[in-house]
This record gives C-alpha cells, sequence and structure tokens, in this order.
C-alpha cells in the first residue's frame, strides 16, 4: 500500500507557477490559468473624466486654423479677380511678417541676438529664393485648365486641413522636444503645392512672388505663431481665435451669402456638436487592464 502511495504522490502534477520563460508545466497546458489570474485586473484605469467646457476651449485651435486656411482662399480668390494688386500683397506681406516676428520675440522666453540674427538670415534667404523660383512657378501649370487648378487646389487644401497638427506647429521653436510627425509634412507640403498651382494662375513675377510669399507666411509661420500665443497666455489666444473667426466671418459674408453659412456651421460643429458627442461617448468606454498588458517603458528612449 506505501508503494501505491508513492506511486499517485509521483503523478500529481506540481503546483503551477505564473513564469514567464519557464516553458510548459507538467500537467498544465500552455495556456493554463489559475483562480489568482484575474485578481490583478484594473477597470477604466485610464480613462479621463473630461468636461465639457474644457473640450470647447480645446477645440478653439481647430476653428482658429480653419478660419486662416478660409482668409488664405479669400486672398487668392480676390487676387486672381485684381481686387487686390501687387502692392497691396506686398504690403500685406510685410505687415503680417512684421506682426509675427514681434510676436515671435514678445512670447520668447530666452531671446538673444543670435538667434534674433538666426531669424532675420532664414526669412532673407526665404525671400530670396521665392523671388528667384517665381518665374517658375507662373509658368508651371500653363497648360492645364483652371477648372483642374481649382478641383486639384481644393483638394490638396482638404488633405492639408485632415492631416495638420492642430495641437502644435511643423516649425518647431527653440527648445521643442519633439520633432514633426508625417503626416504634418504632408499636410505642408499639400498646402504649398495648393499655392503653387494658385500663384502659376497670376498675370506678372511680382504677382506670383507675393503671392507665394504670403501663403507659405501663414501655412509655414502661422502655426508657428499662434502656438506660441497659446503657450504665452491661453486667454490671449481665446482672444485672438475669437477675433480671427469674427474677421473671418464679415470677409466670407462680403464674398458670398451661402459660403457665410458653411463656415458658421463648420465653426459650431467643430466648437459645439464635436465636444457633445466627445463627453457622451466617454460614457460607454470600458478599458481593463492586467498582467495580460504589454510591458510599457517608463522612460525617454531619446534620452
Amino acid at each position: 500500500m506505501d508503494m501505491n502511495f508513492t506511486a499517485d504522490s509521483s503523478l500529481a502534477p506540481s503546483r503551477w507557477r505564473k513564469v514567464a520563460y519557464g516553458g510548459m508545466q507538467p500537467g498544465y497546458d500552455d495556456n493554463h490559468t489559475d483562480e489568482t489570474f484575474l485578481e490583478d485586473m484594473v477597470m477604466n484605469a485610464n480613462v479621463v473624466k473630461r468636461n465639457m467646457l474644457k473640450v470647447m476651449q480645446d477645440s478653439v485651435s481647430i476653428s482658429q486654423y480653419l478660419c486662416i486656411v478660409f482668409l488664405v482662399v479669400l486672398v487668392w480668390i480676390y487676387t486672381l479677380r485684381s481686387t487686390l494688386n501687387e502692392n497691396s500683397l506686398l504690403l500685406l506681406d510685410i505687415s503680417l511678417l512684421g506682426s509675427g516676428f514681434i510676436i515671435l520675440v514678445l512670447t520668447e522666453e530666452m531671446l538673444s541676438l543670435k538667434r534674433l540674427w538666426n531669424y532675420v538670415l532664414n526669412v532673407s534667404f526665404f525671400t530670396t529664393g521665392l523671388f528667384v523660383l517665381a518665374p517658375i512657378y507662373q509658368t508651371l501649370t500653363r497648360s492645364i485648365s483652371s477648372d483642374s487648378i481649382w478641383a486639384v487646389t481644393i483638394s490638396l487644401l482638404l488633405l492639408h486641413l485632415f492631416l495638420h497638427d492642430y495641437s502644435g506647429s511643423t516649425i518647431r521653436p527653440s527648445g521643442a522636444l519633439k520633432n514633426p510627425n508625417l503626416t504634418s509634412c504632408i499636410s505642408l507640403n499639400a498646402s504649398i503645392v495648393a499655392s503653387v498651382f494658385i500663384a502659376s494662375r497670376l498675370p506678372s513675377r511680382v504677382h506670383v512672388f507675393a503671392t507665394m510669399l504670403f501663403s507659405l507666411q501663414i501655412f509655414l509661420f502661422a502655426p508657428l505663431v499662434t502656438y506660441c500665443i497659446k503657450k504665452y497666455s491661453f486667454r490671449l489666444h481665446l482672444l485672438f481665435s475669437l477675433g480671427l473667426m469674427a474677421v473671418t466671418l464679415t470677409f466670407v459674408y462680403s464674398l458670398h451669402c451661402l459660403l457665410f453659412v458653411l463656415l458658421v456651421g463648420i465653426l459650431i460643429f467643430v466648437n459645439v456638436v464635436c465636444p457633445y458627442w466627445l463627453i457622451r461617448i466617454q460614457e460607454y468606454k470600458f478599458e481593463i487592464n492586467g498582467p495580460w498588458d504589454e510591458a510599457k517603458l517608463c522612460f525617454d528612449i531619446t534620452d
């Protein structure tokens, strides 16, 4: 009888242990779990409770940039209609460049003469290159119809708005830790190509240069300026955004009433409807975490 007891003890499986790289344990399946498996399960640990007002304030950045793109399109239309001549465009470019430069200087935390000189040097190279390339841009799409140009331009602007980084800027300010991602670079390239297509329909070299300078100032540097304003003072960011919306709606209304209604509907949808949807769907969010999750790095791999 003692021999039978010893034999039964040797056939009994050993106690299951939770090990990661121990291989299969005798007497247990590879996917075996015991009654302690769900003890470490946590539900909705990372779910953030959002406030309706806070979400609406964050959505102002999207509406702000939508208004900026609408203003660019309005300038394009007025330029193609010869409402804005090259002298007015150049004056607008100079005023935008000067005001943007002043904002960057005032919101810069650590300002130095070397950094100021770098800003001036980069802008000089930028404007000189545009002036040299203006005759090429003018004749680039001469064999393409205007309807095709407008269709491609609108498609590129929609792509630009869809992929744009609304949380920051493609051109990073000094001291920024993150580099621009791929989608934001594609968005910027789409806006530049759209600007080239519109500039190629203009009659003179100065027109092309002034329009390209205006477009690239907006698409390249306006997100950087608005980012610096938001970083400096959120209240100032809200006031600037509301003023920009009012100016945009005024100019759009003077152009066409249907476009005015469309823009008002888009702004209401972005600032009211979308935040409301986000708050409502938070009620149905369910997240579980446990020992089956992948390990996460607790440090920055770029350090």
